[in-house]
């Protein structure tokens, strides 16, 4: 299996696996505990191109300020309505 087809199972699953994590530092690390429990036999420099790979498509996809900008707005939502 070649990197690229990786990171896409990887983003394919990353709701998931990823659920509530929105900040760069921590999908990595989920990245690379991924890769080392169904991906073992991948030799580093090709673990870190998946890594590389699916961290590129993540941010491309939004996913890391998907759920950021809703709860500030949740919040601002809610004092308005208290007042």
């Amino acid at each position: 299996m070649d990197t690229k087809s990786i990171a896409n199972e990887i983003c394919d699953q990353a709701d998931d696996f990823l659920a509530g994590v929105r900040k760069r530092d921590e999908a990595k690390a989920g990245i690379a505990e991924y890769l080392t429990l169904h991906h073992r036999s991948l030799p580093p420099a090709e673990k870190k191109a998946v890594l590389d790979q699916t961290m590129r498509i993540l941010e491309n996809e939004g996913f890391f300020d998907a759920d950021a900008g809703a709860e500030e707005d949740a919040g601002d939502f809610s004092e308005a309505k208290e007042q």
